[in-house]
């Protein structure tokens, strides 16, 4: 397996919200959704081998399981592992401002 495959792998897809649209344009922050077994190190690589950029940091939050329901029926909707990552002066991820 290639190490390009594996940064795929590792990042899932970009989580677009209000709170994280805004941290974008204020502190230069991406939060991306990525593998519940990836490391702080694993993503900064991930990152900075497919969008060439310098990460400063990395955040990682293990977002709980909620429970929903629909009529009587009942269940759980599951839980994810999500990363804020800080990016160097003066550097962006297009990709993801399009999206």
């Amino acid at each position: 397996m290639s190490a390009k495959y594996h940064h795929f792998n590792t990042l899932r897809k970009p989580v677009i919200t209000e709170k994280s649209y805004q941290a974008t344009g204020e502190a230069n922050q991406y939060t991306f959704r990525v593998a519940s077994d990836a490391t702080k190190a694993q993503i900064k690589a991930a990152v900075e081998a497919i969008f060439e950029v310098t990460v400063v940091k990395v955040q990682v939050l293990n977002m709980p399981s909620k429970e929903k329901r629909r009529g009587m029926y009942s269940g759980t909707r599951s839980g994810y592992r999500k990363a804020v990552i800080r990016l160097a002066e003066g550097q962006s991820l297009e990709a993801v401002e399009e999206a």
